[in-house]
């Protein structure tokens, strides 16, 4: 088969490549481009290991051709930091409370939770387990992962 060549922003930087039609956007992200903060879990869209933003909805990278992303707007973990390069409130409430344990899971619940917390600033309990559902953690770290999201709520706040 001919190699495509796509063209998306990936944390506000237009990048460009040639792949192949069956390639996987999580491959391409960490291969092409060099986002290995874009973990592989499961590979069937199950842990969210992989998890991004693409075009303003929380996706698993694992589950959507590189082909499909063609010019998308996708944030992954890497550009979750703040404008001047210092850590967004979530990242550093997820380090402060110890939500991190072994920090597999870490990059896909951070975006998840800040999916969420540019969407509802004020987010309950229940809502926060509802926005990180898709993203397993194998080191039981969710008391700590919902406290940081509070912290992080209310750090937003300031």
């Amino acid at each position: 088969m001919d190699k495509i060549k796509v063209t998306m922003t990936v944390n506000k930087k237009t990048v460009e490549t040639e792949i192949e039609p069956y390639a996987r956007l999580l491959d391409v992200l960490r291969d092409n481009f060099g986002f290995t903060g874009v973990k592989e879990g499961c590979g069937i869209g199950e842990c969210g290991a992989c998890t991004i933003i693409m075009n303003g909805k929380k996706v698993n990278s694992c589950m959507i051709l590189a082909a499909q992303a063609q010019g998308s707007e996708i944030l992954t973990i890497e550009g979750v930091e703040n404008a001047d390069g210092t850590m967004h409130p979530v990242q550093e409430a997820f380090l402060e409370k110890g939500a991190v344990q072994c920090g597999f899971c870490t990059p896909g619940m951070v975006i998840s939770s800040y999916h969420l917390l540019n969407k509802n600033p004020e987010p309950t309990d229940l809502e926060i387990k509802e926005a990180i559902s898709g993203n397993l953690c194998r080191c039981t770290g969710y008391k700590q992962i919902i406290s940081a999201v509070h912290m992080a709520a209310d750090n937003m706040k300031k």
